[in-house]
């Protein structure tokens, strides 16, 4: 299965990243590797792609995603380890009471070696199915579009590659990206947002879904409020008095609110230039 060639393949890129940071005395990067991996690989977007194939009725593909969601387990808690002794040290030795015997404590065991388990396919495939379903959920919360609605989308010139990996991930992107439809468009229809992947231009019609003019006059509100407390920061950072009056930390919380808010003027001003483009 794909999924799981992807997953082989980041767990083996995850585990030479911080094999590397460990060997440099760069234990933050070693620790931000596994995270990533734990939570925003595995947790966030593998768990969730591997719920039809064991919710499915393929015995063969049931079979082969429960033995590598318990490899890539092993992996996390090998890589957690020099962090977390202790708690993946206990999970270790519980989760071996489930399934075959532990030949050795954690602690003791080997650290994965990198073998060649990356497909550079697999990578590929996986990596625009997470794009396109993060672009569509991106779209939905800058447009206010209700969590639980179900919203048609259109795709316009794409090519094979692209349709070929959308059709064999269709129920997946459906369910995750909440879609009640997909389809070939030749023409963007009024009312409908758009949004740019790869070569792939992604359409969704949100006339009859949202408010056009009240989200519009929404995002307006925000971006005056965001610019205006921008003007109001500067105003304090331009100011002789209080950078050499106020404490170094409190100079640099301003620095950090206004990155922040300049940040949120980027996200919504794209949300209204999409938006200006749908009316």
């Amino acid at each position: 299965q794909t999924v799981n060639k992807w997953i082989a393949g980041e767990a083996e890129r995850t585990s030479a990243e911080i094999t590397e940071a460990i060997e440099a005395y760069r234990f933050n990067d070693a620790a931000n590797a596994a995270y990533r991996f734990v939570w925003n690989v595995f947790c966030d977007w593998y768990l969730e792609f591997i719920k039809p194939l064991l919710m499915g009725e393929n015995e063969e593909a049931k079979a082969e995603t429960r033995a590598t969601a318990a490899w890539a387990l092993d992996r996390i808690l090998l890589m957690l380890h020099p962090f977390m002794p202790f708690v993946t040290e206990e999970l270790w030795q519980r989760t071996g009471e489930k399934g075959p015997k532990r030949e050795t404590m954690l602690v003791t065991a080997p650290w994965p070696a990198r073998i060649g388990l990356g497909d550079a396919s697999a990578d590929a495939e996986m990596d625009w199915v997470i794009r396109f379903i993060s672009e569509v959920r991106s779209v939905r919360a800058e447009m206010n579009v209700p969590a639980g609605a179900k919203i048609a989308l259109l795709i316009k010139d794409a090519i094979e590659t692209s349709l070929a990996r959308l059709e064999r991930h269709r129920s997946l992107i459906d369910r995750l990206a909440r879609l009640s439809s997909v389809e070939i468009a030749a023409d963007i229809p009024h009312g409908a947002v758009q949004l740019v992947l790869d070569e792939a231009t992604l359409i969704l019609p949100l006339a009859d879904v949202i408010d056009l003019k009240a989200e519009t006059a929404r995002l307006r509100k925000e971006l005056d409020k965001l610019e205006g407390e921008v003007k109001k920061i500067d105003a304090k950072l331009g100011n002789a008095k209080f950078l050499a009056g106020a404490p170094e930390h409190v100079v640099e919380e301003q620095r950090e609110r206004k990155a922040d808010a300049e940040a949120a003027i980027a996200k919504f001003a794209d949300a209204l230039k999409r938006l200006e483009g749908a009316a």
